[in-house]
């Protein structure tokens, strides 16, 4: 009963088809399409520090041994520290691995703040189409004051598409919008503590490289 008097499906259709269209609109299709993205990617697991040097360690590893110049490119996957691995064996220098994970962190960074400023902009404007919606439930009041049931559904719409806008905003929207930033600040974390050992642990490796690590 609860969950028949909160459906509206014409409220419904008002607030969240009107607020999907207004974000395409406002935002471009690539920046909507970021924000799916950015979705997605909350249910995939967290990039995680140690697991990512375990799987580099056997290049790190043979880096050390062979120096950088006989060592080949292993790929354990990851798109970034793959490219970064390439880069420091092709160029030989630390200044290639930098400047990889670099593009990689522009993009990721660029890809999320796309995601977020779409999600708040949804937030925003869903609850601008709930208020459009209880305008459009309260042009369907009946001129008949006798005519009880179109009042009472009148009423009702103008009520639910208000509390629809609402939550959608509030309950949807913007939480997606804090957790995508939070998980994209998350990992820049753990990848720059990646990024920091593998620079340790190869800087003695490359040509003109010191003991230790240093350079002539």
């Amino acid at each position: 009963m609860i969950s028949h008097t909160l459906f509206d499906p014409a409220g419904a259709a008002i607030v969240v088809g009107g607020t999907c269209l207004a974000t395409v609109l406002r935002c471009g299709i690539w920046d909507t399409r970021m924000a799916f993205a950015g979705v997605a990617r909350l249910l995939r697991p967290r990039f995680r520090a140690a697991q990512a040097r375990a799987e580099l360690a056997p290049q790190v590893q043979e880096i050390q041994q062979d120096g950088v110049i006989r060592a080949e490119p292993h790929h354990f996957g990851d798109e970034e520290f793959d490219a970064v691995t390439d880069a420091l064996i092709g160029s030989r220098s630390m200044g290639g691995l930098q400047g990889a994970h670099a593009a990689h962190k522009r993009r990721r960074v660029d890809q999320s703040r796309r995601a977020v400023r779409t999600l708040e902009q949804a937030a925003e404007l869903s609850p601008v189409f709930g208020l459009a919606g209880t305008l459009v439930a309260l042009t369907r009041l009946p001129a008949d004051p006798g005519a009880a049931s179109d009042f009472t559904g009148a009423i009702s719409m103008a009520v639910l598409t208000t509390l629809y806008g609402l939550l959608l905003g509030n309950l949807l929207f913007a939480p997606l919008a804090r957790m995508i930033a939070r998980r994209a600040a998350q990992e820049e974390h753990e990848r720059q503590r990646v990024l920091d050992w593998l620079e340790s642990q190869v800087a003695g490796a490359l040509p003109g490289a010191l003991p230790g690590g240093g350079k002539r």
